[in-house]
Parts: structure tokens; C-alpha cells; sequence
């Protein structure tokens, strides 16, 4: 069985699913380590290849298309990405949710800048998104009826979203 982590920028989802990874001792697979992987593959920097990918939607289904292939070929494994619980059919899905503003001072404090750049540049990341994912996919990313636990990580912060995500994974037994 496979775990699931899902959320949008901020919410906490790479976090979580480190501190998840090191105490099952599991291997963590995010979108962003295929989207890396890919970019290495074409022998693009970051940049360049986030640029090609925001006009050429090939990009995300080979994206999506290798997140799916590895959530559908592997067990015992956390898949940590905003359309993991979509691209996965046996596991346990879990989506991390927090307001705007503090997604965005989230990404102030991990990447610096100014909080109106950062809110701005968020709100259309995940406008693009959003429609990208429900021309190719037709999913809304709003809809979070896929999920068997969404957390809000305003309320608690890694480490105790980590102790709620443990005793579901235990009872499920995700990881035997």
C-alpha cells in the first residue's frame, strides 16, 4: 500500500512526508523530484524547463503519467505531490490544507522575497494550475472528496501532523 500526501504550495506536504519517510524508514517520491528528473533528462536547468512546461501541457502528463506509473508499480512508498491521491489507486490519501496567507508567508520564510510578490506570483501558480489540471485531467483540485484525511496545518504544526498521520497509517497498516 501507498501513501498519498497532497496540498498546495505552503501547506506542508514535502515537510510532512520527509519527517513520515525517515521514521518508516520508506523511500519519499515528490512531483518535484520527476519534475527535476525530467528537467535532467532534457538537459535543462529548473528555470528553463518550469518555462517550457507552463506552455507545452506534454510536460505535465509526462509528469503525471510517471507519478502514476510509480504509485500503481510500488508499495511502501510515500508519493507526495498535488495530484498524487489522483494519480494513485491503493493507498492511503492524504490532503494538507492551510489558508492563503499563511501558505504564502510559508514561502516568504522558505524562499524569501516580499509577501505581495510571493501572494501574487501564488495566486497565479495556482490559477494555472487549476485550469491546467481540469483540461488535462479533469480534476478539480478543489474537490476533496478523494482524500480519507484532509488536516488543516494552521492548527498543528509538522510534528504533530506527523502523530495524527502515524496512528492512521498504523491502523491501516500502510507500512506492513
Amino acid at each position: 500500500m501507498l501513501l498519498t500526501i497532497s496540498g498546495l504550495p505552503g501547506s506542508g506536504t514535502t515537510t510532512v512526508g520527509k519527517l513520515l519517510a525517515e521514521h518508516y524508514s520508506v523511500e519519499m517520491i515528490s512531483a518535484g523530484d520527476v519534475f527535476r528528473g525530467l528537467a535532467k533528462e532534457r538537459g535543462m536547468t529548473l528555470a528553463d524547463f518550469g518555462s517550457l512546461a507552463e506552455s507545452d501541457p506534454s510536460i505535465d502528463i509526462e509528469i503525471d503519467k510517471r507519478q502514476s506509473e510509480i504509485a500503481n508499480n510500488s508499495d511502501g512508498l510515500i508519493l507526495e505531490g498535488r495530484l498524487a491521491g489522483h494519480m494513485a489507486g491503493n493507498a492511503l490519501k492524504v490532503w494538507i490544507k492551510a489558508p492563503m496567507e499563511v501558505r504564502v508567508r510559508r514561502i516568504v520564510e522558505r524562499e524569501g522575497s516580499s509577501f505581495d510578490v510571493r501572494m501574487q506570483e501564488t495566486l497565479e501558480r495556482e490559477a494555472s494550475e487549476a485550469l491546467r489540471y481540469k483540461e488535462i485531467h479533469s480534476i478539480d483540485i478543489n474537490d476533496l472528496s478523494i482524500y480519507d484525511l484532509v488536516i488543516d496545518s494552521t492548527r498543528w504544526d509538522q510534528f504533530a501532523i506527523t502523530a495524527i498521520l502515524k496512528q492512521a497509517i498504523d491502523a491501516c497498516g500502510v507500512f506492513e
